[in-house]
């Protein structure tokens, strides 16, 4: 057999000629097989009344936390007035009802092929599995999901129109749609892909030194400039005391590249999407040393987007498309499908991973590297909605750290860009009241309370950044 190099699993050559006559392995066959198998099953319990009912629970329940985040708060609403007025209530001031007649309605597609790029990380979960899983076909749509290697190119072909819609990270359809980093394209994000799902990794030869406050000098590796990566790292190392514009080096390195950076000594750690934290530790090279989510419990990373004249030319097409990642989101978030989800989406053509590290992120049960293994069910979600508070926390942070010159207007560039569906369109389309606000929560950032009302005293607050 020929052996071949696979940029996104650095150890394992790809083999040529199976049996069966395709270009792969006798290991890869089996894991195909597998996941058929699993992605069988997945389908067979989408099609259940059962998770129907779901995803119309878990629409309502993420608004009603998002008005009630304080589960004392939460519980004694509901007890006073109960669940169905409860819900009656909510829906004159958010769009639940849109949302859920999104979910039904259809109009004839001006578009019905697609072609959609993604980055090979569990983050792209919901994008990734709504392929094999069936739910880009039930919504009549013919979709190619295409591997990509690096942010920029997304980025680039984005613009170029080479793909219709994308996985991106989450603060780059503010950034393009800015022209930061590139020509101005507006672009929108309908929904959020994953919370939580990072963590910073670093080499097994620091694992006697722990402490943020004596990683002077550290170089780390971020996926992107404009990346939940870099701004929580940036974040973490300023609430340490060290400067990351001065006292550390960060550098750009696309994720599949990020474990054999850190095999070979170029950088002492990572701030990355997983699987590749997972990864170090399954090739025993580095150790988790804190999960993201324990800076920032609930925390978005990548989204689901496209451009504004794609909307607008394919408004019906983009309504099927939220339709089919809004579905494969709810599968996501039940924990019990996991375990089936690790199985459809490692094979070579989606994440090319060993099933095991897959299995590790999205359930939870992980080993940390330090000998450790760790129950943390949240590690990864997917909670599709894209506060727009969201959108403004990022906003501070580009301008906190230089990318973004002179004043900014949070909500306007928020609230054109992130999309808490086209909820409100149909609403409109509907003939309902499109409700004034509901769009802005309140986060919770290392013991910080962020309010997106108030983003230039939020800056004010921070001892340590570049902005002028």
């Amino acid at each position: 057999m020929s052996e071949f190099f696979d940029p996104y699993n650095a150890d394992r050559p790809l083999m040529l000629k199976c049996s069966c006559g395709r270009d792969h392995s006798p290991a890869d066959h089996h894991a195909e097989v597998a996941a058929d198998a699993a992605a069988a099953t997945l389908r067979a319990r989408s099609e259940t009344s059962e998770f129907e009912a779901y995803s119309q629970e878990f629409i309502e329940a993420t608004l009603v936390k998002a008005l009630f985040p304080h589960d004392q708060e939460r519980r004694n609403f509901l007890r006073a007035v109960g669940k169905k007025t409860a819900m009656a209530a909510i829906a004159s001031v958010l769009p639940v009802a849109s949302l859920q007649a999104m979910a039904q309605e259809k109009g004839p597609l001006e578009k019905p092929n697609l072609k959609i790029g993604f980055i090979p990380i569990t983050c792209a979960t919901p994008l990734i599995m709504a392929h094999p899983l069936g739910f880009y076909s039930k919504q009549g749509l013919n979709v190619e999901v295409t591997k990509t290697a690096g942010w920029a190119l997304i980025r680039d072909k984005m613009i170029n129109k080479e793909y219709d819609a994308s996985h991106f990270l989450s603060p780059m359809p503010l950034a393009i749609s800015m022209g930061l980093g590139a020509n101005t394209t507006p672009m929108n994000v309908a929904t959020i892909q994953n919370v939580n799902g990072q963590a910073i990794t670093l080499s097994l030869k620091h694992k006697s030194n722990r402490d943020p406050k004596n990683w002077k000098g550290f170089k780390f590796g971020v996926p992107f400039d404009y990346s939940m990566h870099n701004f929580l790292l940036r974040y973490y190392l300023a609430e340490n005391g060290l400067n990351p514009d001065t006292d550390v080096q960060i550098r750009v390195i696309p994720p599949a590249e990020m474990v054999a950076n850190l095999r070979a000594g170029n950088i002492d750690g990572f701030l990355g999407p997983d699987p590749f934290n997972q990864r170090a530790v399954f090739d025993e090279v580095g150790f988790i040393h804190i999960l993201t989510k324990d800076l920032w419990n609930g925390h978005p990373c990548c989204a689901f987007g496209t451009s504004t004249e794609f909307i607008q030319k394919n408004p019906n097409t983009f309504a099927a498309l939220f339709r089919a990642v809004l579905t494969a989101a709810a599968m996501a978030r039940l924990p019990g499908n996991r375990e089936l989800i690790s199985k459809v989406i490692s094979p070579t053509q989606y994440l090319n991973q060993p099933e095991a590290v897959i299995s590790q992120v999205l359930t939870g049960k992980f080993a940390d590297g330090l000998g450790k293994i760790q129950n943390v069910p949240d590690r990864a979600d997917f909670d599709p909605m894209p506060w727009q508070s969201l959108a403004v926390w990022m906003l501070t942070q580009m301008k906190r750290w230089g990318y973004i010159k002179g004043n900014v207007d949070y909500k306007q560039i928020a609230e054109k860009v992130f999309l808490i569906t086209d909820a409100r369109k149909l609403m409109k389309d509907l003939g309902q009241t499109v409700p004034p606000g509901g769009n802005y929560i309140k986060h919770k950032i290392m013991g910080k309370e962020f309010d997106a009302a108030k983003p230039e005293e939020y800056l004010k607050s921070f001892a340590i950044q570049k902005m002028g």
